[in-house]
């Protein structure tokens, strides 16, 4: 990424201090390369007047309907908005007037915060037209398939002068892959491969060069049908750890549920990522996901050979029911772990916090007791070896979230926004009940 120069880096760390905004690294990087591009970020406060410079504008308080809506009528085009609290619900709102761009995930105590980006217009105005160098797509089919759709993917790879590979693989399907198998070849082609990936389903068209995730320097990109429905038909992967994670997660759930629809477990696999891995997501925009004779072609970059219909993609009406809301708002939700942590402790016992009735509690004080949560987890586990803390808007929410917890043997602490969380709470509830539970680390 293009960094800042140091005084406009002291003046960002300025004022991230000032504001008690605690960013990871990863969210540190992005909001640096928003600031290289758009100048100096402007925090922003309830009824603030924004002028023509003001284009990255971070904000860290709730806005009702008709703040968010003169917000929104404040912004120019090509401003970029930045919420560093984004996994709060409270702010799903202000979200959907605007263009999501992307979410940068948590890293334990040092950043416990989902950093959500989202602006007016389209993303492309922001980035330089990146080296065709920089990517490579591949794609595979079954061997028992048609090759005919390969063969165009190819061609169109060959007319932007990318550099692509395309293989047929073994399937126990004649007409499609099972996830198992797209996720392994996809695996076989980062080992082999040392440029950055992007798979694009075999039978798609190019009408554009896709260079847009490779030029935001991003760890994963995805396009999101219905703006919640993870699509596994074109996925970008960085060359980073943080992506090698999220492919390799993606690949053990594949195999450990074969029968489950690919986009769900590519949702999972997300979820488990960015609240480990700071994983820098970037939201692929419609053209990156446009099916054959919808109003999005005539636009698009990447056309995929198929129907414009959901049906193949959300099969399970209930697996909607639970991710939809958060998915939308480019979030974990309540039944996704909003932070995971290992300990240096020898165990496996493991301990989930469960903040609930967030969704009527002061965005502050919430953010404020994930800080403090995963401080006292970070300077004394109590023994535990794993800690996951939640995040409930409502009882129904916390309740699920208790039995999950208590189904896999894990320690429960429950507390509420503002509520103190003293530095030994983990030592205390061990000494209470001790728990086991035996999770694979990423």
């Amino acid at each position: 990424m293009h960094a800042l120069d140091h005084a406009s880096a002291s003046h960002l760390d300025g004022l991230l201090r000032a504001a008690g905004l605690r960013l990871n690294e990863a969210q540190r990087r992005r909001l640096g390369w928003l600031a290289a591009r758009l100048g100096e970020a402007r925090l922003y406060q309830r009824g603030d007047k924004l002028s023509a410079e003001h284009r990255l504008i971070i904000v860290t308080d709730p806005l009702n309907s008709a703040g968010a809506e003169l917000f929104y009528r404040s912004l120019r085009a090509g401003s970029i908005v930045v919420v560093p609290f984004g996994e709060n619900p409270v702010f799903d709102f202000l979200k959907s007037k605007l263009t999501e761009y992307g979410t940068v995930g948590t890293h334990g105590a040092d950043g416990p915060h989902e950093m959500w980006w989202g602006g007016v217009g389209a993303i492309e105005a922001l980035i330089p037209r990146p080296a065709i160098e920089r990517l490579r797509v591949v794609s595979c089919y079954p061997r028992r398939g048609d090759a005919q759709g390969a063969l165009r993917l190819q061609q169109a790879a060959e007319r932007y002068q990318l550099r692509a590979h395309i293989e047929p693989i073994d399937s126990a399907l004649d007409d499609r892959l099972r996830c198992a198998e797209k996720a392994d070849f996809i695996a076989r082609m980062w080992d082999r491969f040392a440029e950055p990936l992007l798979f694009v389903e075999a039978g798609a068209d190019l009408h554009e060069a896709p260079l847009l995730p490779a030029g935001l320097g991003c760890d994963f990109a995805v396009h999101k049908w219905n703006r919640w429905e993870m699509s596994a038909r074109t996925i970008y992967l960085g060359r980073t750890a943080a992506a090698e994670a999220l492919l390799g997660v993606w690949r053990q759930l594949a195999e450990l549920c074969p029968t489950v629809w690919e986009g769900a477990l590519l949702d999972q696999a997300w979820c488990l990522a960015t609240s480990q891995r700071s994983l820098d997501t970037v939201w692929l925009p419609r053209s990156y996901h446009a099916l054959v004779g919808d109003l999005a072609e005539a636009k698009a970059t990447v056309v995929h050979d198929c129907c414009s219909t959901t049906a193949d993609l959300g099969p399970d009406p209930s697996f909607a029911a639970i991710a939809r809301a958060a998915r939308r708002a480019g979030r974990t939700g309540p039944r996704d772990a909003l932070v995971v942590m290992q300990s240096q402790a020898l165990s496996t016992d493991s301990v989930a916090v469960i903040l609930h009735d967030v969704g009527t509690a002061d965005a502050r004080a919430v953010a404020a007791t994930i800080d403090a949560a995963t401080s006292a987890f970070a300077a004394e586990c109590g023994g535990f070896g794993r800690f996951e803390l939640t995040l409930c808007a409502w009882r129904d929410e916390a309740d699920a979230a208790r039995r999950a917890a208590r189904s896999g043997r894990a320690s429960v602490l429950d507390i509420v926004p503002g509520q103190p969380v003293p530095p030994d709470v983990f030592a205390s509830l061990a000494k209470r009940r001790p728990a086991i539970v035996s999770v694979p680390r990423i």
